[in-house]
Parts: structure tokens; sequence; C-alpha cells
């Protein structure tokens, strides 16, 4: 019978007067640093693009120009220019996935791929004597947002592997 006040005083304490004070405490501490007044200018997914970074498509034309090829790999390597062609083919939601995956974030800061710090670099992944490139995934360093990519043999394999490796490295860490 009283479900529509159970739900209301459940909202209540979870967005209303339960997180009051933890609310005002980061306004006042916000306003120490930026008058919040100044915010009205802004529209709520403005200020979301803001504080939480870019959701843009990576293109091939912003991979080629703010991606960095080092240790074995030059911007003309071939398995450089196979990943910004698989990468610029992904969806939105893949190539969120792949942002996240190389940086530890799910987006991007703000200004895209050009702000990125470190760069996004890609660097040639050695592999074990008796081994060959295709039995690796690629891993990354995503403090340094380092992609370390073997050499493969062809742009499926790359593609197989990369996609292995961005779902079974979700929420993981290892060192490699």
């Amino acid at each position: 019978d009283n479900i529509e006040e159970y739900v209301e005083k459940i909202l209540d304490a979870y967005l209303g007067q339960g997180v009051i004070s933890q609310v005002t405490s980061f306004r006042q501490g916000f306003s120490t640093v930026f008058d919040i007044s100044h915010l009205m200018m802004f529209s709520s997914s403005e200020i979301e693009t803001l504080i939480c970074g870019e959701q843009r498509q990576l293109s091939l034309q912003t991979l080629r120009q703010y991606s960095k090829a080092d240790h074995g790999y030059t911007s003309n390597s071939s398995p450089i220019q196979m990943l910004f062609e698989i990468v610029d083919d992904m969806s939105a939601s893949e190539q969120k996935q792949f942002v996240m995956f190389v940086t530890g974030s799910p987006r991007l800061p703000l200004g895209g791929l050009s702000q990125l710090r470190p760069p996004l670099t890609i660097v040639k992944k050695s592999v074990d004597f008796g081994h060959v490139p295709d039995e690796y995934l690629p891993s990354v360093m995503t403090c340094t947002n380092y992609i370390k990519l073997p050499e493969y043999s062809s742009k499926e394999v790359l593609k197989q592997r990369l996609y292995v490796a961005i779902s079974d490295g979700q929420g993981s860490f290892h060192l490699s």
C-alpha cells in the first residue's frame, strides 16, 4: 500500500537528504577553485566533456597524425598501418573499448588523441625463441599509452588477436 512513499524515501536518501552534506562540501571545495556560477554558461553535456574527456571516433587520419611508432616500428611499418585500419573500422563502442585497453580510461582527454600525454606509441613486441608472433596477444602499458604489437602474419590475425586482448584484458591487470 505504501510503495510510493517507500520509493520516495529511498530516492530522497540516495539523491536528496542522504547526500546533502557531501554535495555541500563538494560545492564549497569546488568554489575555491572555480566560481560555480560560471558553470551556468555550459550545458550538462559540455560540463561532462570538460570533466570526463571526449568520446570522439578515432579516424585513420587522426591515428596517423598523433600516434608514434618506436622500438622496431616506423610509421610506415605494415603492422602499424594494419592496426590503424582495424581501429578506423571499429564501431564507436569498440573504439571506446580500444581506448580503455590502451589508456586505462574509456575516453580520450579533451581535444582527443592530439592531447593524449604521453602520446599513443606502438612498439614492436619481441617473441621468444622458437615461437612466432601469431602466438602472442598485443599488450599495453596504460601509464605510458604504449601498445606492444607483435609483427603478425596478416591483418586478419592482428584483428583477431587484438579483439581477444581487448575483451580478455578489460578489468584486469597483468605484468608483461
